[in-house]
């Protein structure tokens, strides 16, 4: 029989919880550690709807990338995620920083959805370089990251220069632009302000915007597979959700 604790001990074992930055809130977050789990759901955010499913299908936990609590909270109201979740006993694990710094974990999958080869990790743990096959200008390297991340939107640096090394850090990864820019042709991450890229183009640097969703959803949903693979008792269901914030 598959308990909470269970899975939390797998996740620590291939992303340590201990590595998660000091203004994180991984961990086990809600509910009961000898819990038995036959159903779990497996999604970036923890919003009402996965709540709402999570209850509707009598799932025993919910394993997210993005922590259900993260900010101190105030209240708890009717119809909160939080609220929901409670009241059903649905247990909640979240390993977010600690599972973006992982061998497995965001940056790795992302990698390798990007095609990359020959991966490491810079000494910040956060973000990976590896290298296309070939060379690509950096329209059709945008082109290429927009179809590979099935991206709505995409924004971008204009240089001439060819694309060949690629570093990649997904969700919010700006404080390691320099680094990771000095270190490749082109930097690939999820959420770069303007004056960022501003910044990057005055360098010279090529710089890829792709999206937080698309940067960190399809890698961490990737964790299906393993848990699957290790709780054969344990049904775990894939929450498809789309990215909220829409583009035209």
């Amino acid at each position: 029989m598959t308990t909470v604790k269970n899975i939390y001990d797998y996740i620590n074992s291939i992303a340590p919880f201990d590595t998660q930055e000091e203004w994180d809130n991984s961990g086990f977050l809600l509910g009961e550690y000898r819990k038995p789990v036959k159903k779990a759901v497996l999604t970036l955010d923890v919003t009402k709807k996965v709540s709402e499913l999570a209850a509707g299908i009598g799932s025993d936990l919910i394993i997210s990338h993005h922590p259900v609590i993260f900010s101190p909270l105030t209240e708890i109201k009717k119809g909160s995620a939080v609220y929901t979740l409670v009241n059903h006993d649905i247990a909640c694990i979240s390993a977010h920083t600690n599972f973006d710094k992982a061998p497995c974990g965001i940056n790795t999958k992302l990698a390798e959805m990007l095609g990359l080869d020959n991966v490491y990790f810079l000494d910040n743990g956060f973000v990976a370089v590896g290298e296309l096959d070939y060379p690509m200008s950096m329209d059709d390297f945008a082109q290429y990251v927009s179809e590979c991340l099935d991206c709505n939107g995409i924004r971008y640096t204009d240089t001439d220069r060819l694309i060949k090394k690629v570093a990649v850090g997904g969700g919010a990864c700006a404080e390691f632009m320099q680094q990771a820019c000095e270190n490749s042709d082109c930097f690939v991450t999820g959420d770069l302000k303007y004056h960022d890229m501003l910044d990057a183009s005055e360098q010279g640097f090529a710089v890829v915007s792709a999206g937080h969703f698309e940067t960190e959803n399809k890698p961490f949903l990737s964790l299906y597979d393993a848990l699957s693979k290790m709780f054969s008792d344990v049904e775990f269901v894939l929450f498809e959700q789309e990215n909220a914030v829409k583009t035209i």
